[in-house]
């Protein structure tokens, strides 16, 4: 089974209520071979949401808890994000996935 982000089948999870629509990625789902997932839905945040960045480091540095991840407003919201990466982590394992599909430059998904 393949993970992907949600985002990347059409679901308007994006912090703008938006989507990133990959055909491919849509197609996968639509046959069965994939399942979304969003990790920011997963932590507890709702769309729209105010944008966030990583400040202070990458991802892994906040799984460290030397960086955090501050939203557009200054709020910290490093603990709904980690909650989600958990959650996110735990469906991966669980499906037994072989591949993750997840949407770059996301605060959640991917560094870069």
């Amino acid at each position: 089974m393949i993970v992907v982000s949600a985002c990347l089948a059409g679901l308007k999870v994006r912090y703008n209520g938006s989507h990133r629509l990959d055909q491919r990625i849509e197609e996968l789902v639509q046959e069965g071979k994939a399942v979304t997932v969003c990790p920011e839905l997963l932590g507890g945040f709702s769309t729209p949401r105010p944008p966030a960045e990583i400040i202070g480091g990458d991802g892994h540095d906040v799984l460290q808890g030397v960086a955090s991840v501050v939203d557009e407003h200054g709020t910290d919201v490093t603990e709904m994000y980690v909650k989600g990466a958990k959650a996110t982590l735990e469906q991966i394992q669980a499906l037994e996935a072989t591949a993750v599909v997840l949407k770059e430059y996301s605060p959640s998904c991917a560094a870069g």
